[in-house]
């Protein structure tokens, strides 16, 4: 099993953005000496909700500054870049990284992401098809061309050179059923990031899997993304997650607009949609709506003691059958200091069951 830390840089706190870097790049400068594998960062733009609109250009400032860690993107959203320019940074990271990268996309799911980038929502699915296939081929082909709908590449090469065939290291975010089985014929892993209940996941982790040996390819196994708030108390646990990781629902609510029903009517993303008929179905006050929809965001979260987290963990584990977790300790407006403590109580009691208790094997689905 491996297990890693996630970044965000999220500022609901009102502090300077800089000191938002400034205490999330110490989380991340803690991962490697605390025994954590891999070191993720997410792709956002144009609000306080996970400042990083550049995650190739920060890891490759990590893979000067580490070893041995994996450097993961949780995600590229695809649809908003030139794909030649995508997979030239990819090659460049995992030139300069020694081949330590995993590169996971994304096609993206609000609103003022796309209109701050001038490109229409409903584009958003061919689009990512697009740039995926010409970003593969830039990386796994000497040289190569491509004519599409949006984009027509004449015969070019994408120097540097990756290390090694990156294929077996390409994934991608999917939250809906659709894009699962897109990612699948695409020849991508999963990302399953804690977005819905998990024997849901479980479900979509099945069709993916299904799909992907339909086309004649062995599925990978997926990386589990989740976050953490542990404490030696379950009381410390969950006041921090009642004030911290709820800043951080409601970043990610004002960001994406799922129960105000943003996505309503966007073609591509009916799934998105349905999430916010779901929590309007439970109640009709906004209130209530955002209440349940910040339980339910809890719910999917690891909190308690060790021994709660390994609970959990263990049965997301069951559903998931994951040889990677990715754990987010930095929640919004949570000080600098308890999810360091969090972090350091995860690697010395968490970590070592997640290693190597025989109950977190990974499962290898045949």
């Amino acid at each position: 099993m491996k297990v890693g830390v996630s970044i965000t840089m999220i500022n609901t706190s009102g502090k300077r953005d800089e000191d938002i870097y400034r205490d999330e790049l110490a989380i991340a400068n803690m991962a490697e000496p605390l025994g954590f594998d891999s070191l993720g960062a997410v792709e956002h733009h144009f609000t306080g909700y996970a400042m990083i609109p550049n995650c190739v250009q920060l890891l490759t400032y990590m893979a000067g500054r580490t070893q041995r860690l994996t450097l993961v993107t949780t995600v590229i959203v695809l649809p908003w870049h030139d794909p030649v320019r995508v997979a030239e940074e990819m090659a460049m990271l995992d030139v300069l990284s020694d081949g330590r990268t995993i590169f996971g996309f994304g096609r993206g799911a609000a609103r003022t992401e796309y209109e701050g980038f001038r490109i229409p929502m409903e584009e958003a699915r061919e689009r990512f098809k697009e740039t995926c296939e010409i970003v593969i081929r830039g990386l796994t082909q000497e040289s190569f061309s491509y004519q599409g709908r949006y984009f027509q590449i004449p015969e070019i090469q994408i120097r540097p050179r990756p290390v090694s065939n990156p294929v077996q290291r390409l994934y991608a975010a999917a939250v809906s059923p659709e894009s699962g089985e897109m990612m699948a014929r695409l020849g991508l892993g999963v990302f399953i990031i804690a977005q819905k209940d998990w024997d849901s996941a479980r479900e979509d982790l099945l069709r993916y899997q299904d799909t992907t040996r339909s086309i004649g390819l062995k599925p990978r196994l997926p990386i589990v993304s989740t976050q953490v708030s542990v404490a030696e108390s379950e009381q410390e646990a969950w006041d921090d997650a009642n004030q911290y990781l709820a800043e951080t629902f409601r970043a990610i609510d004002t960001h994406y607009g799922h129960t105000r029903g943003a996505l309503q009517g966007v073609k591509g993303y009916e799934f998105h949609a349905k999430m916010a008929k779901t929590y309007a179905k439970l109640t009709s006050s906004p209130e209530e709506i955002q209440k349940k929809a910040l339980q339910h965001y809890l719910n999917l979260s690891v909190i308690g003691t060790p021994k709660q987290c390994l609970e959990k963990l263990e049965y997301i584990q069951q559903r998931m059958g994951t040889d990677h977790f990715l754990f987010g300790f930095s929640h919004g407006g949570l000080p600098l200091s308890r999810a360091q403590r969090s972090m350091r109580l995860t690697a010395e009691k968490i970590l070592p069951r997640l290693k190597h208790d025989p109950a977190f094997a990974p499962r290898v689905e045949e």
